[in-house]
């Protein structure tokens, strides 16, 4: 038992809800009709201003797009439809759906296709993610569950696997201690405003391998130990909570671009040492909010 839960009964719980999730989704994947826009009347510069005769053509302003397919909707909701049975005590709260509020004190964060650009892409790389939130808003459990690969990476206290083919094998972070010897990793370098873009060149310029495109995946290979270091910025609360129990199960650790306890959002860090952490916080300290 945990703060009054059973751990053991809401991983269980947590595993049954990844596995109707990829239900919901299989059918979409590689086989999408629509997508979406989230973002209401999406700003286009459709008539830029007639180029000078000694000016370069003016680049029409991109539409701003975030995409959400009915694979995002339908695994949300078959993963409410579930705990709205079996715990309909603890809160929910998904990207795709208003809040269900809780009257335990706990409550489920879900983000049912983390990487929907890369789902639409066709890219295995996005995931399902699913935590449980205590009182404090300090994540208990995590799963970053990538269906296609067969791979379900699960976190909470004192521990992490990995799940595939009906095995589980303790995973555990890596021993790279230095930031020059490091695999490291964002989604995206051009949606950090210029400060950060600053702090993630630094980081860029002194690792030895950077990554990109990744979304929550990224987190899992670090849990894995084959990614060393994830920095990230503009997050949400579900985005976040299922990230932070798999790193730290595994022997990680989590923090905001501070060096302090992550938020449910915002700028996060992971880090597979103390040395690789403390080495990449000279550069993200520069660019952390103040929030």
């Amino acid at each position: 038992m945990l703060g009054g839960i059973s751990l053991e009964d809401e991983l269980a719980l947590a595993g049954r809800l990844a596995d109707a999730a990829w239900i919901a989704i299989r059918p979409h994947f590689r086989a999408l009709t629509d997508v979406d826009n989230k973002v209401a009347n999406p700003p286009v510069n459709l008539s830029p201003a007639r180029p000078t005769p000694t000016a370069r053509p003016a680049i029409p302003a991109r539409a701003e797009f975030d995409p959400v397919t009915e694979g995002d909707r339908a695994a949300e909701r078959a993963i409410r439809a579930i705990l709205a049975a079996e715990c309909p005590q603890h809160g929910v709260t998904g990207e795709e759906y208003p809040e269900t509020p809780s009257s335990s004190g706990y409550r489920w964060l879900i983000d049912p296709i983390d990487g929907t650009r890369a789902f639409v892409a066709g890219l295995p790389v996005w995931t399902t993610l699913i935590s449980l939130v205590g009182p404090d808003d300090v994540p208990i459990i995590g799963i970053i569950d990538q269906p296609v690969l067969g791979e379900r990476y699960v976190g909470w206290p004192g521990g992490a696997e990995l799940q595939r083919r009906g095995t589980r094998t303790p995973i555990r972070v890596s021993e790279c201690q230095d930031l020059r010897r490091a695999t490291i990793a964002t989604t995206d370098p051009f949606i950090l405003n210029p400060a950060e873009q600053g702090a993630w060149a630094h980081l860029r310029a002194t690792a030895r391998i950077a990554r990109y495109g990744l979304d929550a995946y990224a987190y899992a290979r670090l849990a894995a130990g084959t990614i060393d270091l994830v920095a990230e910025t503009g997050l949400k609360a579900w985005d976040v909570a299922a990230l932070i129990p798999v790193v730290r199960g595994a022997g990680g650790l989590a923090t905001d671009w501070r060096g302090n306890a992550p938020k449910l959002g915002g700028q996060i860090v992971c880090a597979s040492s103390e040395g690789v952490m403390d080495q990449a916080l000279l550069a993200l300290r520069r660019s952390a909010t103040l929030a």
